[in-house]
């Protein structure tokens, strides 16, 4: 069989990708006669474009669907997107800016069309990149959260719950993002150090015009709303102003003084104007005391009718404004630099403007319990387990969900208004039919055309956290086939940044859905970041363009690259360089293939014992490795598998294995031989199929002749069975044995062609020296000409240690005597160094009293090891003087 110099990834990949979607073995249909394994894509936003977060974390899922394929399991892995209400409605509005189109003026249904229109455009791009990395998902089953069934599912659940009692609207302090022009929720909210001012403020007293209370702020433009002070009771400083009121600066508002322990008596002067439209905290003590609330902004951030002289501008230059007239005005006390935390909008980075606002919210406190019991019960495990003290912090001081956003691009809130008995009335139903209906029984007479559908959307991840569900249609049909076989999922792969947003919202929904969890594990990725430490990100222009990566070293090598740093819940220090160990992997494995298929095989000869011996240590090296790789991917230790898949390959296979069967230059090699060899690359190509996929799927099929719908994929994983460890700890001695006599002739300049004489000497009573059945084995990689076993030490040569087994080869003419002397001198001052320093850990007594005898017993093996090197060193120094 001609086997192409060279691997080349991209036709490889291209080839296998297209013949594994021709023959649709990603797909999965119900089968009870198979157990499901399935996994729900985290759904990317359809403004998104592919980034090594990504690749992470699809490529974890990707092992472990392919390998649950393998494994016989009915693997469903459900792909689809995300409608990003946020992001896809900016990206929307700018492409009809440029167009010269304004939103408002089209009107809501004209910007939908566009809105699909983009969608349809570049909504898919990351799915289509998703390919590239040789994702195996259920195409045909590919949602998107805003798709006929997925809406319908967010409607009836919003009915549902309102009806329940558990969805209500009421103005409340929400966030508020002053670019997307909506409220946002507090997991929404990333809080960014900022290198502010506080300015301390003169507020005079209207009682007693002559005196001032110092206030200090860092939003001095919020004065405009202020309705009240606030001073802590029991402040000495203040008790004169109870009773009074003050006057507001610049405004001239007379205000009243209020008492309250919520004052913070050590921050700035212990007295803090109180703005209720602007500030939670000040919202809540406006309803505790009755204060008026007074709103200063428009949606967009820039000062309203209430802001007078400051109308129409925007907050922040309004700030630097206003603190020029209040100093004009004497009114500045001083200022100083302030270090604090400024809210930011997740979605468009955007400072956040607290906003008094009609909302609907969620209540979450007869959700959150039980989403939180079957975490801590480990019903759903958590790896790394150390996220579920955040996720119990987090639920356990959970808020009402807001989960109304002002935009169109998002399923629009069922909730329609009318008029009726003087004031507005509002009905709930899944359609404006069934809204009539209601509305009028409710209020015989009202006309259809009456009723105003509510101009809000839900928030985005009032659609995502059904997607277990939704997905099998489970919300509109709750006993259908496919609900009932895939549910609950198997494994959610994701980021720990969405755990509230998502990972949590999802457990309260299959409880109150489904009556049962969604999932049974959660693997947290990490972050991944670049050699500074530093996360990946667009602005710091620190991310590698992942296609071009893949293009650059092939999607199995960037895949492996990517894995081989990437424990759960630890973040991945990327380097471009393990990319390129993963593309050098996959060219071992490739001049692999070619050497076995390049040798010519005899009919007639037959295996010799010690082609025997390398074929069963390597089978029973593989059932070492399987099961120890079959326990990694049970604790999710997916890094660790891949590394002892990648060295039993590398290392033990074509280092090792193939040396020692390897026939001589002109010679053919026995059949026996040659089927093992075949049988045992087979079943690594199986076993590091999940992780690299495209080559394996190729070397796969150039070992052996396959029918033609045959696939890697589709056929077996290995499975561990009993191994001989005695077996495994001969052969580690011969290792070292061929290791050592290597390095004498590295260390030497002896030529690897020079035949030299090997004599073991064993110092303990009972050592093994070494199992028969490698001797062979050793003389060959070793190019040994005989292997004596001695009862004495042998003078005049040159000695290596084999745990407790001194070896020695004789002195040739190519040995510089005096350049031997002196290595050992150096050897030995090293090696009584190490003595000197382990004798001092144990003759502190402290440390062998108080350290586990594990430990303890492990230096005093290190202290006999040295010593008894000391002596072989020194023998060998006194036989080279004599």
């Amino acid at each position: 069989m001609e086997i192409a110099p060279k691997y080349e990834p991209r036709a490889v990949e291209d080839k296998w990708y297209s013949f594994w979607l021709e023959r649709n073995l990603f797909h999965s249909e119900p089968d009870i006669t198979r157990k499901p394994f399935t996994v729900v894509i985290p759904p990317p936003n359809v403004t998104g474009v592919l980034h090594m977060g990504h690749m992470l974390n699809n490529t974890i899922q990707d092992v472990l669907v392919r390998r649950a394929r393998m494994m016989g399991y009915n693997a469903c892995w459900v792909p689809g997107t995300d409608h990003a209400s946020i992001a896809t409605e900016a990206k929307v509005v700018n492409m009809l800016k440029e167009k010269g189109i304004n939103k408002r003026e089209i009107g809501r249904d004209e910007f939908m069309k566009h809105a699909w229109q983009w969608k349809e455009e570049h909504g898919d791009i990351i799915l289509r990149q998703l390919r590239k990395l040789g994702c195996s998902c259920d195409w045909e089953r590919t949602a998107f959260t805003m798709d006929e069934t997925r809406y319908e599912s967010v409607i009836k659940v919003f009915v549902d719950l309102y009806y329940k009692g558990l969805i209500y609207r009421g103005v409340r302090m929400v966030n508020w993002d002053p670019v997307a022009l909506t409220a946002v929720s507090d997991e929404e909210v990333v809080y960014k150090e900022s290198n502010s001012k506080l300015f301390f403020l003169r507020y005079y007293v209207a009682e007693v015009p002559e005196k001032y209370v110092v206030v200090a702020t860092t939003r001095p433009e919020t004065i405009l709303g202020d309705t009240a002070v606030c001073v802590h009771p029991d402040d000495e400083r203040y008790q004169w102003l109870k009773g009074k009121h003050v006057l507001v600066p610049l405004v001239g508002r007379e205000v009243p003084v209020i008492m309250d322990g919520y004052v913070d008596r050590e921050f700035g002067t212990g007295a803090l104007k109180i703005t209720p439209a602007h500030d939670v905290n000040d919202y809540n003590l406006g309803i505790k005391y009755g204060l008026q609330s007074i709103n200063i902004f428009n949606d967009n951030g820039t000062l309203n009718d209430n802001g007078g002289a400051y109308k129409g501008m925007d907050r922040f230059v309004c700030r630097k404004q206003i603190i020029k007239d209040l100093a004009d005005n004497g009114l500045v006390e001083k200022t100083e630099d302030y270090k604090n935390k400024v809210g930011h909008s997740e979605r468009t980075d955007a400072v956040i403007e607290p906003k008094l606002s009609a909302q609907w919210f969620l209540k979450m406190e007869n959700l959150a319990p039980k989403a939180l019991e079957v975490v801590e019960n480990d019903e759903i495990q958590f790896h790394p387990a150390k996220f579920k003290n955040i996720y119990r912090h987090w639920l356990e001081n959970i808020k009402d969900w807001c989960i109304s956003r002002q935009l169109w691009w998002g399923q629009r809130i069922p909730a329609y208004y009318y008029q009726a008995d003087g004031k507005q009335q509002v009905v709930v139903a899944e359609s404006i039919e069934e809204a009539f209906v209601l509305a009028e029984k409710e209020h015989p007479g009202v006309r259809r055309e009456d009723l105003q559908q509510d101009e809000d959307v839900l928030d985005t991840w009032f659609s995502s956290w059904l997607w277990p569900i939704s997905l099998f249609d489970g919300i509109r049909k709750p006993d259908n086939p496919e609900i009932n076989y895939y549910y609950p999922t198997d494994n959610l792969i994701t980021a720990p940044d969405i755990i509230f947003f998502w990972v949590a919202r999802m457990i309260m929904c299959g409880e109150e859905y489904r009556h049962e969890v969604p999932f049974r594990h959660v693997y947290f990725t990490g972050i991944v970041r670049d050699k500074l430490g530093r996360k990946m990100s667009k602005s710091l222009g620190n991310s590698p363009d992942p296609i071009m990566l893949i293009e650059k070293y092939g999607a199995d090598g960037v895949r492996m690259g990517m894995l081989l740093t990437a424990p759960a819940g630890n973040d991945l220090p990327f380097d471009e360089s393990i990319c390129e160990q993963g593309r050098n992997f996959a060219n071992k494995m490739w001049n692999a293939l070619r050497l076995v298929t390049g040798w010519q095989r005899s009919d007639t000869l037959k295996q010799n014992d010690d082609n025997h011996a390398a074929v069963e240590w390597m089978e029973q090296r593989m059932a070492n490795v399987l099961e120890e790789v079959e326990q990694d991917f049970n604790d999710f230790r997916l890094s660790e598998a891949l590394m002892k898949t990648y060295k039993l390959t590398w290392d033990d296979f074509c280092s090792w294995y193939l040396e020692m069967v390897k026939p001589a230059f002109g010679e053919p090699i026995d059949n026996e031989t040659h089927n093992s060899t075949i049988s045992i690359f087979e079943r690594l190509m199986c076993m590091l199929h999940p992780f690299m996929p495209f080559i394996t799927e190729e070397i796969w099929h150039l070992l052996a002749e396959r029918c033609n719908n045959a696939s890697i994929m589709t056929g077996s994983m290995p499975a561990s069975v009993f191994y001989d460890k005695r077996t495994l700890d001969a052969f580690a001695t011969v290792q070292e044995m061929v290791t050592g006599v290597r390095g004498l002739r590295n260390g030497k300049g002896i030529p690897p062609k020079e035949a030299l004489e090997l004599y073991v000497f064993p110092h303990a009573e009972g050592s093994q020296v070494l199992d028969g059945r490698f001797d062979g084995i050793v003389k060959k990689l070793a190019n040994l000409s005989k292997i004596e076993v001695t009862d004495h030490k042998v003078v005049d040569s040159l000695a290596f240690m084999v745990g407790t087994i001194e070896c020695f080869v004789p002195f040739g003419q190519n040995i510089d005597a005096e350049a031997e002397l002196k290595k050992l001198e150096s050897d030995l001052k090293y090696a009584e160094g190490f003595l000197t320093t382990v004798m001092k850990k144990l003759s502190n007594d402290k440390f062998v009293n108080g350290a586990p005898e594990k430990v303890v017993n492990l230096e005093r093996q290190k202290k006999a090891d040295a010593e008894q090197k000391i002596a072989a060193i020194k023998e060998q120094i006194a036989a080279l003087k004599r």
